[in-house]
């Protein structure tokens, strides 16, 4: 082994991973310990990462079933859109409810900007989502195109998005981990 990596190896109090202003904090602290426990949990294990699976994936399928109605103008694309829309919205309040939860009760993720960037790009995802779902009830089939599907992948965008600030949460702040109970 050369005396670089012997160094890369001998500082485990550092940061892994750059820490990028507006966009990633690494802390060195938080690559020690076990981390912080979900605040909303069933036996330890956090409701979080449970229920935020569907709306992912009712609302990520809405941009699916969108190009699928461009592609074939099938009313079945179109219903499937606006039942997708409407589970999505229903799952996703009640994972935001969950996730604002731990956001009020856990210092770490307010004082993180993943936190930050986390709750807004899923309050702004799931107000177009919203919007996205009204416009169908008001107008059918021909809002889809290009409104509806325009909104389904800027939906689907700021999910991707709002994902890597929640992974950054739990991987890289210890958010959610089972651990001791750390606070700070």
């Amino acid at each position: 082994m050369t005396s670089s990596q012997n160094q890369s190896y001998s500082q485990p109090e550092s940061s892994p991973y750059p820490s990028i202003p507006l966009l990633i904090d690494s802390r060195d602290t938080e690559y020690k310990g076990t981390g912080i426990t979900s605040s909303v949990a069933i036996l330890g294990h956090p409701i979080h990462p449970v229920i935020v699976i569907f709306p992912v994936a009712f609302l990520s399928t809405v941009a699916g079933t969108d190009l699928g109605y461009w592609l074939t103008k099938g009313e079945f694309w179109s219903q499937a859109s606006t039942w997708l829309l409407g589970a999505g919205l229903l799952s996703g309040v009640a994972a935001a409810a969950i996730g604002m939860l731990d956001f009020i009760r856990i210092p770490r993720v307010r004082n993180r900007k993943a936190g930050w960037a986390h709750m807004w790009l899923n309050v702004a995802m799931l107000g177009l989502s919203a919007v996205n779902f009204g416009l169908r009830l008001i107008g059918g089939d021909s809002i889809i195109l290009p409104f509806g599907f325009a909104l389904s992948l800027i939906a689907a965008t700021l999910l991707m998005a709002s994902g890597w600030y929640g992974g950054e949460l739990t991987f890289r702040h210890k958010v959610g981990i089972v651990g001791p109970g750390e606070t700070t």
